[in-house]
């Protein structure tokens, strides 16, 4: 899935936190890092013209709400946590679609990674 024609673009990456999710009862216990990032699709035009960030997303916001769900409720799967932060974006009336990737990088695998990440995307149209 890719954005919607005629939609702009906010992309927040990296959102870096300590979580406790995974289904193993050291990852509960130990917690460890995951990061996110989110993109949405927007029409920008309004904000713009009006200077007005409620016709916007406050990326601030965004931020902080991205980063409460990787530190709050545990849950076994990324893809969980992926799509809370999914629902987080599309409660915004301006957002029409997003994307969201959620990044394990310490995720217990027996061989040499580099990343293992979830993405999810949806849209309202």
């Amino acid at each position: 899935m890719t954005i919607p024609d005629g939609l702009d673009r906010i992309d927040l990456r990296g959102v870096e936190a300590r979580g406790h999710h995974g289904l193993f009862e050291r990852e509960r216990r130990d917690g460890q890092v995951f990061v996110a990032d989110v993109s949405l699709g927007l029409d920008l035009g309004p904000a713009a013209r009006e200077h007005d960030l409620t016709l916007s997303v406050d990326y601030g916001s965004l931020a902080q709400g991205v980063h409460d769900i990787i530190v709050g409720e545990p849950v076994d799967l990324i893809e969980t946590v992926a799509l809370r932060m999914v629902d987080l974006c599309l409660a915004a009336p301006s957002v029409r679609w997003v994307s969201v990737t959620v990044h394990k990088p310490q995720a217990p695998i027996a061989v040499t990674f580099h990343d293992v990440a979830v993405t999810i995307e949806r849209s309202t149209q």
